[in-house]
């Protein structure tokens, strides 16, 4: 009862966390209904299925589960047999998807999902997909297409296919997407078995058939029905659900960071305001222990609180950020928002549990106020820093300095980890240590205009002498503010230099050939571009040994003569240290098809990019896996390359560099844009209210200074001038702290690029961000004041 009374006397105490609270939950509540409502779904195309049988699942050389190791036709076989067997089935069917595209008007007809689009006729049967007009496939120059594709039945239809363009006949049209031929020439297509699908009669048992099925696979592979079958999703479907989990993620760990960070701050601040209350209860005989959990119980209260508003405004702002990542084209295209229990769970446990975390600081320091603080005035005991913060931000620090070190040593891939996760900890760093800077910044910033003979700079400099504890809980969300819009818009900065500038350096001369409006090039395309690199990939499957399990991995087949040697693969050095294999060693390599061939390690040689980590002959590549297309290919200068081929372009070296890294530019900049305004927008929030928080508990002050002569507008300029002080120091370690960071990106992205990076920053971000802040902490600060020395005119 004395948690909630205290709550409720001291509401506007409680006000900043709460908000904080609010926020931060409503953020977490909509990232998680949007990541709950993107889960994989049934497709369309496998509605018509009871069940779905599935080759066992192939570990990469990380140890994570992936892809599945396709069945070969002499596996599929008796599997089939057996599963059309099994009662109440009507039909067992191999369902294939490959590469097909149909070429109107000289282009490629728009697919984003034409890398799949390819079936045979049995496959039509699994939604069911209806024939409309005309009649199945059965030669292998035929084919049944999409009434939407406007293709008359007998009409000739060029489809491109992963040998490039041919000529079909359509001679039927179906109710749903996809182009669908005769099975001889699917099974051509793609010779390796990945699913078999059970269509089971009307009114069968579900259960009984799985159970059955189960039996007939034993130890070959599983079985998926009811919601199972959405692991089957086409690439690019799970592409974007991909870049969507990745983007709501970051969201969401960036909220959680800031949430954890304001609160703490403002708990800390509140409570360091109380100490004369806790040093009352103490006179009065309240135990350390009890103190503890009286603030903490206050914190759980506020969270609590905090945490079912979130959860409200959290459902009501999920549509927005739908609407927003369906812009950025991140999320499957038919999703719909669902509103499931578990993300408001866990985002109110999520609250409640950051606030009481938060709120342990502020506990710990309130347990060791002593009786006699109740005769002190509760500002006077934020004179500096103790041993233990002095312990805890040395730790920090120093921990923050060897992970910016890091940065600029880590691999591609995890350098932008490395960068936030050692900014995060500067951060905290600059947070704990921000009082031993305050007193001599303030005597700096405030020596200039000393000579002017006025007593407010003195007043300015006195209170952030006096009072540095309080002054560094005002500038801890400044920091985050600053720090994260500096080192986010300056990653993106220093990537929009770094990458493309890299990527031409390494094509520099050569011409390439790239897809436009297809997923990749056919082999006519290759045909036309005789010379130059032109890699073929696939995903194959590794077996060190009879009795291990099989590594998947990719796998590009090279017509380079260095590498495009039969029956020989040549590695890179970390492939070949996680597969336990060196030079002149055999080993049995199952592809696409579900045929293993044996082939000699060539060679072991570092890794590079370029080359790919497990190399083999071109001709090996296609002869096992005919739906493969073919990458960009680097056509040298002394070569003519040609793009007289539909559905390709030809790029210089500029080019191409800026347009492969403008493909992923635009989602980049978008979710650096995101989290810069959540970081700034909520420290906004969190400045304001502790400004607010602290011109109320200066009422005091306020008022001597107003008996002694001072006008409204004198106290109003120097509480102005106070705070503009605070912003000013807590945005100047916001930038120094990201500094370190993203110079040890610059530096690793300058020599992963081969290219001279430099540190680069967004000025207008860092202003944006700087300006955001100050506004809202003088016009909060200002309010207060305001209304406080009103209230005492009175």
């Amino acid at each position: 009862m004395l948690i909630l009374a205290n709550v409720r006397e001291r509401w506007s105490g409680f006000l900043g966390a709460f908000i904080a609270v609010l926020v931060g939950v409503a953020l977490i509540t909509a990232t998680l209904v949007i990541y709950d409502s993107a889960r994989p779904e049934v497709r369309p195309r496998y509605a018509g299925t009871a069940a779905l049988a599935l080759p066992e699942q192939a570990l990469d050389i990380d140890g994570s589960l992936e892809d599945r190791v396709p069945w070969s036709k002499s596996e599929a076989e008796p599997l089939l047999a057996g599963l059309e067997k099994v009662p109440d089935v009507a039909d067992a069917v191999v369902d294939r998807a490959f590469y097909a595209q149909a070429v109107k008007g000289g282009k490629p007809v728009a697919d984003e999902g034409a890398l799949e689009s390819g079936h045979g006729w049995d496959s039509a049967r699994l939604a069911p997909y209806r024939l409309v007009a005309g009649r199945p496939p059965s030669a292998v120059n035929e084919v049944v297409v999409d009434r939407a594709l406007g293709a008359a039945v007998g009409s000739e239809l060029t489809v491109n296919i992963t040998e490039g363009r041919r000529q079909f006949t359509v001679v039927g049209t179906v109710d749903g997407p996809g182009y669908y031929f005769s099975e001889a020439f699917a099974a051509r297509q793609q010779p390796g078995v990945r699913a078999i699908a059970l269509i089971a009669d009307t009114g069968a048992d579900t259960g009984a058939i799985v159970a059955d099925a189960r039996s007939v696979l034993g130890d070959k592979g599983s079985l998926v029905s009811g919601d199972g079958r959405a692991e089957l999703q086409p690439a690019h479907i799970e592409h974007k659900r991909f870049l969507g989990v990745q983007l709501i993620s970051a969201m969401a760990v960036l909220g959680l960071f800031t949430t954890v960070f304001v609160v703490a701050s403002m708990l800390v601040l509140s409570t360091g305001m109380r100490r004369r209350e806790i040093g009352l209860l103490r006179t009065i005989g309240a135990a350390p222990a009890q103190i503890r959990r009286m603030i903490l119980g206050e914190a759980a209260v506020v969270g609590l609180l905090g945490s079912i508003a979130g959860c409200v405004a959290g459902v009501a702002a999920t549509p927005l950020l739908h609407s927003i990542l369906g812009g950025l084209d991140v999320l499957p295209p038919d999703m719909q928002v669902t509103v499931a229990a578990w993300p408001l769970l866990t985002a109110s446990a999520t609250g409640v549990g950051v606030t009481v975390i938060g709120a342990w600081t502020a506990g710990r320091r309130a347990a060791r106020v002593a009786p006699v603080e109740a005769l002190l005035d509760s500002r006077s005991v934020n004179k500096g820093m103790g041993r233990g913060r002095w312990i805890a931000g040395s730790a920090v620090l120093g921990s923050g300095v060897l992970l910016a070190l890091g940065t600029a040593t880590s691999r591609a891939d995890n350098r932008i980890n490395m960068a936030i996760l050692a900014t995060m900890t500067l951060i905290v760093a600059a947070a704990l240590l921000a009082p031993v800077f305050v007193a001599p910044l303030g005597r700096f910033l405030t020596a200039p205009f000393n000579r002017g003979g006025s007593a407010g700079p003195v007043l300015i400099r006195a209170e952030l002498v006096a009072n540095p504890g309080r002054a560094a809980s005002l500038m801890a969300p400044v920091i985050a503010a600053v720090g994260f819009a500096v080192l986010l818009s300056g990653m993106v900065e220093t990537m929009r230099v770094a990458y493309p500038a890299g990527d031409a350096l390494k094509v520099s001369g050569r011409t390439i050939v790239t897809p436009d409006g297809t997923p990749g090039n056919t082999d006519e395309v290759v045909a036309a571009n005789p010379v130059g690199k032109a890699a073929l990939p696939t995903r194959a499957f590794v077996v060190k040994d009879a009795k291990g399990s099989p590594t998947v991995l990719d796998v590009l087949g090279s017509r380079d003569p260095k590498w495009n040697k039969p029956g020989e693969a040549v590695l890179g050095e970390r492939t070949a240290r996680g597969l336990g294999l060196k030079k002149d060693q055999n080993v049995s390599v199952r592809f696409a098809d579900g045929i293993a061939v044996t082939l000699r390690v060539g060679a072991v040689l570092p890794d590079d990019p370029a080359r790919g980590d497990f190399v083999v002959a071109r001709d090996l590549v296609r002869a096992h896996d005919p739906a493969a297309l073919t990458d960009d290919i680097f056509v040298p200068g002394d070569a003519k390359a040609t793009d007289s081929v539909p559905g390709t372009a030809l790029h210089d070296a500029a080019e191409y560099a800026l347009a492969d890294y403008n493909t992923d530019a635009q989602l980049t900049d978008s979710l650096a844009s995101m989290l810069i305004v959540i970081a700034v927008g909520y420290s906004v929030i969190a400045v304001a209210n502790s400004m607010a928080m602290a011109a109320h508990g200066r009422r005091r002050d306020f008022g001597v200074m107003k008996s002694a002569g001072g006008t409204v507008r004198q106290l109003l300029l120097i509480a102005a001038g106070e705070t503009v002080l605070v912003i000013a120091v807590g945005a100047a370690l916001g930038v120094l702290v990201t500094l370190a960071p993203l110079a040890g990106m610059a530096a690793g992205l300058s020599e992963a690029t081969s290219s001279d990076v430099g540190l680069r920053l967004d000025t207008g971000a860092i202003a944006t961000a700087v300006v955001g802040t100050l506004l809202a902490a003088v016009v909060a600060g200002i309010a207060v004041t305001s209304r406080t020395l009103r209230r005492q005119g009175t």
